[in-house]
């Protein structure tokens, strides 16, 4: 409500004006009578004009008996006025951000256009392009969500489906879109309506459930091979070579490889598998690029000695910061740079240089290049494909299992970076990886 003064006060503080004046007076009698007492001497024994005395006296006089009245304590007379709507909707809406906040998944609020009036701390980090007073459904373009947000604000319905979404990773989340409004309201006459939308995350479940069946049928089709020798050779060391000492230990350091090779496989599988079921979280650490690129040469150095290559580094002056996760980005760097060994020794080095980059987004751009045999420009765009094999023979003699360049690929996706590789038969293979 708002208290506004009477209009008749300003005509009475005028007719009460004389009396206010008597009452200034009354209330300054002692001031008034000491100011005399020393006009009178400074006219007696001062040489002042009387005259002069007297209009000064006057003057004061007049001042005292205009000064304004004191304020009194009590207020002036009032009329009530209510206002036709109660400022409650500020604090509806700091209710509705506050309840919003306080959930765990993203949230946001929609208004009766389906704009969004708040999104929560969850919702502004899964969901950066979305901004207030946005159409959700014009942002998230999903029949599904477009049809919830219209029947909901139509109806006053409760709408829970599942959202399905490939850019810039594939995530999935169950959304449930629900009118905010009081039990017993009539919602098809209600003046401003609201809906609450949520997410909650579906992504990690469904990447287990893929992990899950990715990693029984590549195992069961790559581990097929070298199970099939393990038993040949256990069959020949239980029959014919049973007594023979040096056939025995020939089989059993052929088997002893094929068990590592099981071993890396399953290694590299399950490797695989966590990095695509986290693929959808951006990293949120700090990496040195440069540090990295030095420790990550080190671990391989008898590598590249025992195959007669040097791995040389050109680095630029200073660190070198990046976003991201320390082991992965370890992880790639370490397979490009061995591949590039194992698979480069024709040549005298291998080069592993850090460059600055101003492309889209992407800031940094490591490269590893060798000088070997080089690869057919035919296959280069399927070399990141899961178990593809350019020469099998000569990948299993070199150890590969087939999933690094897929590794590297999908670290670098989760990094929101990108993958690139050129190669010309004779010229070396160079692989890129440019990173925001």
């Amino acid at each position: 409500m708002i208290l506004l003064p009477d209009m008749e006060d300003t005509e009475m503080e005028r007719r009460d004006a004389p009396r206010n004046m008597l009452a200034n007076l009354r209330s300054q009698l002692g001031l008034l009578a000491v100011l005399a007492i020393l006009v009178a001497a400074f006219v007696m024994f001062g040489g002042l004009r009387i005259e002069i005395a007297l209009i000064g006296f006057a003057l004061f006089t007049g001042l005292v008996a205009l000064r304004p009245a004191p304020i009194a304590p009590a207020l002036p007379e009032t009329r009530r006025v209510v206002l036709d709507s109660p400022p409650r909707g500020a604090d509806e809406e700091q209710m509705l951000a506050a309840m919003a906040e306080a959930l765990g998944d993203p949230a946001m609020v929609l208004d009766q256009r389906g704009a969004v009036v708040f999104r929560n701390g969850a919702a502004i980090r899964q969901y950066p392009n979305i901004a207030d007073d946005q159409i959700l459904s014009l942002v998230l373009r999903d029949p599904q969500l477009l049809s919830a947000i219209e029947g909901a604000l139509r109806d006053g319905a409760l709408f829970s489906f599942e959202l399905h979404q490939t850019i810039p990773n594939e995530t999935w989340d169950r959304v449930v879109v629900a009118p905010l409004r009081l039990p017993g309201t009539d919602w098809s006459v209600a003046s401003q309506r609201r809906l609450l939308v949520t997410f909650h995350s579906l992504t990690a479940l469904k990447r287990v459930d893929a992990m899950r069946s990715d990693f029984i049928a590549n195992a069961s089709h790559e581990l097929r091979t070298p199970l099939a020798s393990l038993i040949g050779f256990i069959d020949t060391l239980l029959g014919p070579a049973a007594k023979d000492a040096a056939a025995r230990e020939k089989f059993l350091g052929i088997m002893r490889g094929q068990a590592d090779r099981m071993s890396r496989l399953i290694d590299d599988l399950l490797s695989l598998s966590r990095i695509e079921m986290y693929q959808h979280m951006r990293p949120t650490g700090t990496v040195e690029l440069a540090g990295l690129l030095r420790e990550v040469r080190e671990g391989l150095q008898t590598q590249a000695a025992a195959a007669e290559l040097r791995v040389e580094l050109r680095l630029p002056d200073g660190p070198v910061s990046v976003t991201g996760d320390r082991s992965q980005l370890y992880e790639v760097f370490e397979n490009l740079i061995e591949n590039a060994i194992k698979y480069g020794a024709g040549g005298k080095s291998v080069e592993v240089e850090l460059a600055r980059i101003d492309r889209g987004g992407l800031h940094h751009m490591v490269s590893v290049i060798d000088h070997g045999p080089g690869v057919p420009p035919e296959h280069v765009p399927r070399m990141t494909e899961r178990f593809y094999r350019i020469d099998a023979e000569t990948s299993r003699k070199k150890k590969g299992t087939g999933l690094g360049l897929a590794i590297v690929k999908h670290i670098v996706q989760r990094h929101r970076g990108q993958v690139s590789i050129r190669s010309k038969l004779g010229e070396g293979l160079r692989v890129d990886v440019l990173l925001p």
